[in-house]
């Protein structure tokens, strides 16, 4: 029998969530994000349920190569350009529409030689200080781009810092709308934060990357039942022993949990070597049969421990939600244990690791 760990990809939670980004912001299209492989989902995994959105982005020309081989034969943007001139053969050739936010990849498109214009999207650093080019230096990089043969269409994109904070994104549209004032082409401004917190904003690509996950972009001022999001992944297992703990046992590595009275304890096939983050301390929520309980002590490389006293009648072999969904209609959103471990839920999704069986359900 095969170590009882699984992760769940719901199918349906995906198509719900991409929804949700189109209600938001109704007037605009949206890109379904599928970097680092669909945020640890993977990407051959999600296609079918996020073929309803209007184009795919992505980070590198390997991913671009499997939406393609996926049979995609509409939009798919290179979020961050590309990385040498001869990233622009296989963008003619597999048809990719891409960023520019530096000189030199202007520089390789005046030397390109296609026959088949390329469609760019012109990102400002508005304010995030990653990438693009500054409102100073804007217009002179899109005259550069326009004055191109190589180039057929230029659209504007920006990236906000603070969409899902209190500084919020105000001084980045105004920098933003200064400095393409008159400029054609299609803005990209919305990121997810963006998309649910700032519904008035006027974009016409949406760019819809954690929210399709089932992670609220703005956590812990709000969650995803506030957002109307669902879980998109479940990582899952079971106990597969439980201890009996006298006052002053102590659980794990480093005896940093000491019990403070008689209580129960089960131990769950997960650990770091999971993707299940370490830092995690004792009081992280789990499911057990759906049921609300908390973790106790230090995470292991292969297990972990949870205190069973909510529920007496677990035993070994009763289900254990990780994060996701959970039985009998139960919701543990993986924001809530990233926090407990001090990081977001995007780190959790990425760091699924290898060994863990991942299957596909609605």
């Amino acid at each position: 029998m095969p170590r009882p760990i699984e992760a769940l990809i719901h199918t349906g939670a995906l198509a719900h969530n991409l929804a949700q980004a189109r209600a938001a912001m109704p007037d605009a299209r949206v890109w379904a994000v599928v970097k680092a492989n669909a945020y640890g989902h993977g990407i051959e995994r999600v296609y079918d349920a996020l073929r309803s959105a209007d184009g795919f982005a992505l980070l590198d020309l390997a991913e671009a190569e499997r939406i393609r081989a996926l049979g995609w034969r509409g939009p798919v943007l290179l979020l961050e350009g590309v990385f040498e001139p001869r990233d622009l053969e296989l963008c003619s050739r597999l048809n990719l529409w891409h960023a520019v936010h530096h000189e030199a990849q202007i520089d390789w498109l005046a030397a390109h030689k296609t026959h088949q214009p390329h469609r760019v999207f012109l990102k400002m650093n508005s304010g995030m200080n990653r990438l693009g080019f500054t409102p100073a230096a804007y217009r002179s990089a899109w005259a550069r781009l326009n004055a191109l043969p190589q180039i057929d269409e230029i659209s504007l994109m920006t990236h906000f810092s603070d969409a899902d904070g209190p500084r919020g994104i105000a001084h980045q549209i105004a920098s933003f709308d200064e400095a393409t004032r008159d400029l054609p082409g299609e803005r990209s401004l919305s990121n997810s934060a963006a998309t649910l917190r700032h519904r008035g904003l006027k974009s016409d690509w949406v760019r819809a990357g954690i929210l399709t996950y089932g992670s609220a972009p703005d956590h812990p001022e709000h969650d995803i039942a506030h957002w109307g999001l669902r879980p998109a992944m479940s990582l899952r297992s079971r106990l597969i022993a439980t201890q009996q703990l006298q006052p002053g046992d102590t659980v794990g590595y480093g005896s940093r949990y000491t019990a403070e009275r008689a209580m129960r304890i089960g131990i769950v096939a997960c650990g770091y070597a999971d993707g299940y983050p370490r830092h995690c301390g004792s009081g992280t929520p789990v499911l057990v049969e759906g049921q609300r309980c908390a973790t106790v002590g230090r995470v292991s490389m292969d297990m972990l421990a949870v205190d069973l006293s909510p529920l007496p009648s677990a035993q070994v072999g009763s289900e254990v939600t990780l994060w996701g969904q959970g039985p009998h209609g139960a919701v543990l959103a993986i924001d809530e244990v990233a926090q407990a471990a001090g990081t977001i839920g995007y780190e959790l999704m990425c760091a699924l690791a290898l060994r863990v069986p991942t299957h596909m359900t609605d």
